[in-house]
């Protein structure tokens, strides 16, 4: 496994825990607001081989105590189970973000109890959803039924896994409209809890003119899937 990035201490990508995260390269989607853009297509080359990640770990016992996984999309590496398994092997528990487009992969480090926490991306409602990721442009035939049942599927393996997990939304003004929110909240039903995420543009988002939702629109968003998932929360607004 080649090491993307690396950062070394953080307190907010694992909850309840010191952790550091490690970006591993390559996605299958293109999502226009993406702050990890060159990770997705592979532009930005690895920074280090995973024995030397190990070695960081080793020495960072007792500092650390929790490794978040992250991209990229990690699923896409067959080889993740066995990456992630060598972590757990070090005493460390782990957290997986994740798309949801590779379900058999998550099914496994799921079933071999690799992970103590996922964050799963729910993009938006499925008839917006190839449009939201970026394999679809404006106009374009919307052919997403075999694309979305992957998704579908990863919401049904994450909510009966017993793991604990979270779904999130990061929301973009122009592409989630509040209705698009009533489709995410029956599409997850009582999951046990949902972030939406407000999107703040960088320089590292592949495409221009996308702007955040004002508090009003998340609040009415978030009101919508209240409906359906009991714990929501909005993330990224002060």
């Amino acid at each position: 496994m080649k090491i993307h990035g690396l950062q070394k201490m953080t307190l907010l990508d694992f909850p309840g825990h010191v952790a550091c995260t490690v970006f591993l390269g390559g996605c299958d989607l293109r999502c226009p607001y993406c702050h990890n853009y060159e990770l997705a297509t592979g532009q930005a080359p690895p920074i280090m081989e995973e024995e030397e990640l190990f070695s960081f770990l080793s020495k960072r016992k007792g500092l650390l105590d929790g490794v978040a996984i992250t991209g990229g999309e990690p699923c896409l590496h067959p080889d993740l189970p066995v990456f992630i398994g060598r972590i757990k092997a070090m005493g460390y528990p782990v957290k997986l973000d994740t798309n949801g487009t590779h379900p058999a992969v998550l099914r496994e480090v799921l079933e071999k109890g690799l992970v103590e926490y996922v964050a799963m991306d729910i993009k938006n409602s499925p008839s917006k959803y190839a449009l939201t990721a970026g394999i679809a442009q404006p106009g374009e035939p919307l052919q997403t039924a075999p694309f979305v049942d992957k998704i579908r599927e990863s919401v049904g393996i994450l909510m009966e896994s017993g793991v604990d997990y979270e779904f999130r939304t990061t929301v973009v003004d122009e592409l989630h409209e509040v209705q698009d929110f009533d489709e995410i909240g029956k599409w997850i039903a009582g999951a046990r809890r949902y972030f939406l995420q407000c999107f703040t543009d960088r320089d590292t988002v592949p495409f221009g003119g996308l702007s955040a939702p004002s508090k009003e629109k998340l609040s009415a968003c978030a009101e919508r899937v209240r409906a359906y998932v009991q714990d929501v929360q909005i993330r990224g607004v002060e």
